[in-house]
């Protein structure tokens, strides 16, 4: 195999109370990514379409992710990068994310797959760290493994993949402003109460609990954010009515896709996605502000290999 065309899915981190550390995968939003071998050595990106990107590989997330992998395979050949860019940068649903994972794992298949989903993970933190200025896998990990995933561990990397209520759907509303990851944590506290940090481990063991045990009456009662919401909500116009709205018409719970400006809420069952997915609609469009909404299944499989 000389070339592959893969599809890379956008992912929700945080998932309100897991900050840095959770994550799951989106089904119907991603990017698309041709990577073939060239004699030529090194990463070539060769075409970008959707959004301005850098064409050159160190300038570049998929770029920067792929060169981390080429130094430790070594292959005596290089490989060229298409970008096809559906994922708005700056959207809060792992743009960043899905261009360092499509490279990496597209790259790894053209090797004959000597990397596993840790290694992989690993590489693409590296991409990620250009857009965001620190290294975190929570929306690269859910992007790779598919599915919900728990960053145990950073040093070393500890990926924890954790099971996915069947009738679970999300509906994200993307408001079409511009935040980036690495001005959002500029907002955040240096030290927080205990208090705040007892409530905030306590959802976080109550909702992986919930998610093995499908439980989503748990699972909407561990959706708080108590640390990072309370900052961030600031920068997203209209972002308590839009919360307010979804609980209002159903859903299990709702707060900020990675760091925003997406709002992301859980929704047992498709019918009632479609109502929340409407009852949000009907805020943002009594605005000024241009917004996508999607309403999607989790994806418990991750990137793939497309026709």
């Amino acid at each position: 195999m000389n070339d592959i065309k893969i599809f890379s899915p956008a992912t929700v981190a945080n998932v309100s109370c897991g900050f840095d550390v959770l994550g799951f995968c989106l089904d119907s939003i991603g990017d698309t990514m041709v990577i073939r071998k060239t004699e030529r050595r090194g990463i070539h990106i060769t075409k970008i379409e959707g959004h301005d990107l850098p064409f050159e590989a160190e300038k570049n997330v998929a770029g920067v992710s792929a060169l981390a992998m080429m130094a430790v395979a070594q292959p005596n050949f290089g490989f060229e990068i298409e970008i096809y860019k559906n994922i708005k940068p700056g959207s809060g649903i792992g743009s960043s994310s899905a261009s360092a994972v499509g490279s990496v794992f597209g790259i790894n298949e053209l090797l004959g797959k000597p990397f596993d989903q840790t290694q992989l993970t690993y590489f693409a933190m590296k991409g990620e760290a250009l857009a965001s200025q620190c290294e975190h896998a929570d929306n690269i990990a859910p992007a790779i493994f598919g599915g919900f995933t728990l960053v145990k561990s950073v040093e070393p990397l500890e990926i924890i993949q954790l099971p996915t209520p069947n009738d679970l759907f999300a509906v994200i509303i993307h408001p079409q402003i511009e935040i980036k990851t690495s001005e959002s944590r500029t907002l955040l506290p240096k030290q927080i109460p205990l208090k705040d940090a007892i409530t905030q481990w306590s959802n976080v063991g109550s909702l992986v609990h919930a998610l093995h045990t499908s439980d989503y009456d748990l699972l909407s009662r561990s959706l708080i954010d108590v640390v990072v919401e309370p900052h961030r909500s600031a920068l997203i116009p209209h972002f308590d009515a839009a919360r307010q709205t979804a609980l209002a018409n159903g859903a299990l719970g709702c707060g900020i896709s990675g760091s925003g400006p997406s709002i992301f809420s859980l929704c047992y069952g498709n019918n009632n996605a479609e109502k929340v997915a409407q009852a949000i609609t009907t805020i943002y469009a009594e605005t000024n502000i241009p917004f996508e909404v999607y309403i999607s299944k989790i994806n418990t499989n991750g990137i793939k290999i497309v026709e």
